[in-house]
């Protein structure tokens, strides 16, 4: 249904995480506030491909705002630029491609998003190599949606979604954490985290390195931090946190706890 699509839209384009270190600092994306319509110097010419460019673009989200349309180096497609990124629509209006991190390619006319249903079997089948006893679950009794979520106690973003961990599960929502150290194996922070994993009461020690900063413990014992982060990269992980829906849907990074549980109700609708 095309309320999948508008969803998955609507989270790349507000996609906050910490990003894995590339030789500098982390960095994260704020989310963008979008507003109609499209700019330029002139309005496309009515049934050219740039106007089935803009036309397709608002047909899943009206509120963003198209700043440049023009012919595409791909044959084929049209080039728009919308909140600093970069779209391709091919010129029947039928596929939209998002480039770049958290990209898509969506089937306007079937109402399918491509690459998720790529990535969405692949990483249900990984996610099941670990097991709950693996995960640090935060849940409330009777939860009405369950994702998981690739966590790093050094991440701001990651920080902020575990301050409001409460109101996640009074939206119904079951959080099911997974290690992912992005500065990897070797490096302090990733001996950090197998501390929490190797902890008697993991929820204790993943709230506290969250909310003070302080690890402490043994990082000696048998653990699957390694696994956990090894299955994050081959499930296409580019920052923390990142949200999978059961059905293995990217939900984006972090997400607030009433806009996160609309778009779970949305894909759960179908």
């Amino acid at each position: 249904m095309i309320r999948i699509l508008l969803a998955v839209l609507a989270t790349t384009f507000s996609l906050t995480a910490c990003a894995e270190p590339a030789g500098g600092p982390e960095t994260g994306a704020a989310p963008a506030t979008l507003a109609a319509g499209a700019s330029g110097a002139a309005k496309p010419a009515a049934g050219s491909p740039e106007a089935r460019a803009v036309a397709a673009i608002a047909k899943l989200n009206p509120d963003v705002k198209v700043e440049h349309v023009s012919a595409s180096p791909l044959p084929g497609f049209t080039q728009a630029i919308a909140a600093g990124q970069v779209i391709y629509v091919s010129n029947d209006g039928r596929y939209l491609v998002l480039a770049g991190t958290g990209g898509a390619v969506l089937d306007l006319e079937r109402s399918r998003n491509l690459s998720e249903e790529a990535m969405g079997a692949m990483r249900v089948e990984l996610l099941s190599k670990i097991p709950d006893s693996e995960r640090v679950i935060f849940a409330p009794a009777n939860p009405v949606h369950t994702v998981t979520v690739f966590t790093d106690v050094e991440c701001g973003y990651c920080r902020r979604m575990h301050e409001e961990i409460d109101e996640y599960n009074a939206q119904g929502i079951a959080i099911e954490y997974l290690a992912f150290p992005r500065m990897g194996p070797g490096s302090e922070n990733f001996e950090n985290m197998v501390k929490v994993w190797c902890s008697g009461d993991r929820r204790e020690a993943l709230t506290r390195a969250k909310a003070t900063g302080r690890v402490t413990g043994s990082a000696g014992c048998k653990n699957t931090v390694r696994q956990q982060y090894d299955i994050g990269q081959r499930a296409g992980l580019t920052g923390t946190p990142m949200i999978l829906s059961e059905d293995g849907v990217q939900l984006g990074g972090y997400v607030p706890p009433a806009k996160l549980r609309e778009a779970l109700d949305q894909l759960a609708g179908g």
